[in-house]
């Protein structure tokens, strides 16, 4: 009732019920990793499928994305995070070498029209969440595009809190609210599909051992609504 009432007063469609993944396509062999635990999606990096992301059944253009998400926990510790400057450069040491911080991470995103190059991520690195790495590392981009996807704060809530991104994307342009706050003022993506599914990241894995092979993405999804535009 709740989900429906608040879908409602938006004028949006419901991406999630709280009960299942209806509506979503579970990656194939993923053994029941991508699952609702107490009214929200839960991820716990471990997915057996060849193809791990979680993408909606439908197809989307032009829309506004509203969608809640938390990092559980953070037990992998990364050894290589970097200082990213306002231009969406790695700051480096009085050697010239990038600066690398050991700090404890994890790390997903959402995916927009079908492609992880066109990732607004979820992670923990000090420049905050909403970083577009696809294009900020790409050596293709130009210098005002790395800086444009590059967060203009962080805005990030503590480990385990909750976050709200409002997403807004229309034609090639994407703007980018968390919290409240625009981490990402309207870009213009080159390349940007004009339509594809959206999707829940994968990141990281399991080792025989049990430890992670890489960043595990220890994520939760709740209240996710879309507003199809004309």
């Amino acid at each position: 009732m709740l989900l429906a009432l608040l879908a409602l007063s938006l004028q949006e469609t419901s991406l999630f019920n709280g009960k299942d993944l209806e509506g979503w396509k579970i990656p194939e062999g993923d053994g029941g990793h991508w699952k609702v635990v107490d009214g929200v999606i839960d991820y716990d990096a471990k997915s057996e499928a060849k193809n791990k992301d979680l993408w909606t059944a439908k197809e989307y253009g032009d829309f506004t994305l509203h969608v809640e998400w938390r990092i559980k926990e953070t037990p992998w510790v990364n050894p290589n995070v970097k200082d990213i400057l306002p231009d969406g450069t790695h700051k480096k040491d009085a050697d010239g070498k990038e600066i690398n911080l050991a700090l404890p991470d994890s790390d997903s995103g959402i995916l927009l029209r079908g492609n992880a190059k066109y990732q607004v991520n979820i992670w923990c690195w000090p420049v905050g969440s909403g970083e577009m790495y696809g294009y900020r590392t790409d050596p293709k981009s130009p210098p005002a595009l790395k800086a444009a996807v590059t967060p203009r704060m962080n805005a990030d809530n503590d480990i385990g809190q909750w976050n709200t991104f409002e997403l807004t994307v229309q034609g090639s342009d994407v703007t980018l609210f968390l919290n409240g706050k625009n981490v990402i003022p309207k870009v213009t993506l080159p390349d940007l599909p004009a339509e594809g599914p959206i999707g829940l990241q994968h990141h990281g894995g399991r080792t025989p051992d049990g430890g992670y092979s890489g960043i595990p993405a220890l994520v939760q999804f709740r209240n996710i609504f879309v507003k199809e535009m004309p």
